[in-house]
Formats: structure tokens, sequence, C-alpha cells
């Protein structure tokens, strides 16, 4: 009897040992799947807001300012066209130092940026949709100008999207974590591209 007693003590010991070890194991793992889960989605949203600050640029070369209305955008992507410049030695220079840019052809910005050889399967109507939002979210987009010095109007534009929204699904506990971690050094808790307080086009992601 005390024998049985024995073995039955020894094998709820072992089960408990058994759960404490899984328990630990998940723990250890949760934070590193967690943080490959985050990589592999931020690398997506990072690559629409990259795409969104292409479009960007183009649509201020052609209107000398940014937009912060994705249907003008999209729109303008569809239908402009920029030319294709080759730069060669400008004939009447003597010193051969000066060149000049030669219209070879114009090119449609879809072309130019998404064609079909460099982004199979890219839809534009995507763009202003944040990957893995779930409903379905656009990003936060703004336009407009700033003053620099001697009164000169710089126009910027700024893009972007909290973690809640392309971590959602994810561990909420982990989230806000890392939210709060992001707020307590006064930087955005999210990804983000430009800036409406400075003359920028960078993400934030590059000033890491």
């Amino acid at each position: 009897m005390k024998k049985s007693t024995s073995i039955i003590i020894n094998i709820a010991l072992f089960a408990v040992v058994v759960v404490l070890a899984i328990m630990v194991i998940r723990s250890i793992q949760a934070p590193i799947k967690f943080g490959n889960e985050q990589k592999s989605r931020e690398k997506e949203v990072v690559q629409r807001l990259m795409d969104i600050r292409d479009a960007e640029i183009q649509y201020k070369q052609a209107n000398h300012q940014y937009t912060a209305n994705f249907d003008s955008l999209i729109q303008f992507c569809q239908v402009a066209e920029i030319p294709v410049v080759k730069i060669v030695p400008d004939p009447t220079d003597t010193t051969f130092t000066r060149t000049i840019n030669d219209t070879i052809r114009m090119i449609s910005v879809m072309d130019s940026l998404f064609g079909q050889a460099k982004r199979p399967g890219f839809n534009i109507n995507d763009l202003r949709n944040v990957p893995f939002s779930n409903p379905t979210q656009e990003f936060e987009i703004e336009a407009g100008s700033i003053t620099r010095s001697g009164n000169i109007q710089v126009p910027v534009f700024e893009v972007r999207t909290p973690y809640e929204v392309y971590l959602n699904g994810m561990d909420q506990q982990r989230i806000t974590n890392a939210k709060a971690e992001k707020e307590s050094i006064n930087r955005y808790a999210g990804l983000k591209v430009g800036s409406m307080e400075e003359a920028s086009t960078d993400g934030n992601w590059e000033k890491l």
C-alpha cells in the first residue's frame, strides 16, 4: 500500500515538474515569438510606407506640394507621366565640365515605381491600406508646409500607423508594453514616414 502511494506521489510530482517546465519554456518562447511576428509584419508595413513615400515624392515634383488625399495620390500614379532623362555633355562647353539633361521619353509613374517587372502583383489600390489591419484600416496621412529661415515655405507630409493597427490579434499586453516603451522616450509608437515638423522624408525605422 505504501509502495503504491509512493508511486502515485512520484507520478504526481513528475507531472507537476513537466507542467512547470512547459510553462517556463512558453514564458521564454512567448516574447521571442512576439518579436519575430512583429518584425515580419513591420517588414510589410515598411514596404507600404516606402511605396507611399515614392509616390508622394513624384506627386510633389509634378505639383510642387504633397497630398493628404489617397484618392488623389493613387489617381496621380495611374495617369501621370514623368520624363526619362539622360545626362549628356554640353556640346557648347569647351571645358567639357557642363552637362545638360536630355529627355529621352516619357514613362508612366505606375511603370516607373510599381511596374510588373519590379513589383509583380502590385495593386495600387492597396496603397492606402495598412497590412494586417483587421478590419482593414487606412494609414493616417497629412500634408502641408512649414516655414524655414528666410520665411521660405517648405512642403511636408507624414504617413503613420500605430502598433495597435498592424499588430492587432497579437498579445495585447505586449503591444501595450511596446507602446509604453516608445512613449517613455518620446517616440512614435508605431511606424511612420515623413514629418509635419521638419522637412524630412525619412521613416522612423531608418532612425533607430
